[in-house]
């Protein structure tokens, strides 16, 4: 438990301390006596929910870790330096790491531009995985209110940013062995599994009528189509604006 915690504490330092001036060095972050991927894999091995563990290139990983600024003693930095990505239920949820060829995103590429302009910038908050519906989890990193290093879910039937109450590691949890079926309850369709499987982990489903409006309801009497997860990001921030959301 005491080293749950240490990890736990040392994510929430390493995002707090993101916007310093001076970056730290890959070696500065890479941690090989005592790495948080021992821990994480174990979590993966003893998973309920099926966990597809994505190759990463030994170069990419060292560059996305760097642009992160966060060390593998933690368990972002640990997926990020070891893994491509990892893909939870068949692909249904998409945790990012340092970019694959079945998931062409790295964390901090994907938020480059984003949360921040440039990389060693401070994060009001990073985003983290997606699922195929179009939702988005965030780690708060400050910009999303009081609650610094928790994950919120901006959720595609609402279009709200809503607060989980959980640390990244307790996120992880939550994926690994969390009752999805009953988080998603009103949003997979009949045949959602075989339709994810043909979905790529750059893309997510679009619906219409949308699924934040009355309309757009029962999932089983939309229609849906593949979209690119950059246009969904940037139509989700387009219709909160219009919608008086962000004020």
């Amino acid at each position: 438990m005491t080293k749950f915690l240490t990890i736990i504490i040392l994510c929430l330092f390493s995002l707090t301390t993101y916007g310093q001036t001076k970056m730290r060095s890959i070696d500065e972050l890479i941690n090989d006596k005592d790495p948080g991927w021992n821990l994480v894999k174990e979590w993966i091995d003893s998973a309920e929910n099926k966990v597809e563990i994505l190759p990463g290139d030994t170069n990419k990983a060292k560059d996305a870790l760097y642009k992160t600024q966060v060390t593998t003693y933690s368990p972002m930095g640990s997926i990020i330096y070891m893994t491509g990505g990892l893909l939870v239920d068949n692909g249904w949820i998409r945790i990012l790491g340092s970019g694959s060829d079945k998931l062409n995103r790295s964390l901090p590429e994907w938020n480059k531009g984003k949360t921040f302009k440039d990389y060693g910038q401070p994060a009001p908050y990073l985003l983290i995985a997606d699922d195929a519906i179009g939702g988005i989890f965030i780690l708060n990193g400050g910009g999303l209110g009081s609650d610094l290093g928790k994950v919120y879910y901006l959720a595609p039937d609402n279009l709200e940013y809503e607060p989980l109450d959980l640390t990244y590691s307790d996120f992880l949890n939550f994926c690994f062995n969390n009752n999805l079926k009953e988080f998603y309850k009103d949003y997979r369709w009949l045949d959602w599994k075989k339709d994810v499987t043909k979905l790529k982990n750059d893309q997510v489903f679009s619906f219409f009528p949308y699924l934040w409006t009355e309309q757009g309801k029962d999932i089983n009497k939309v229609s849906k189509k593949e979209i690119p997860i950059e246009e969904h990001y940037r139509l989700t921030l387009e219709f909160r604006k219009q919608l008086g959301l962000d004020k």
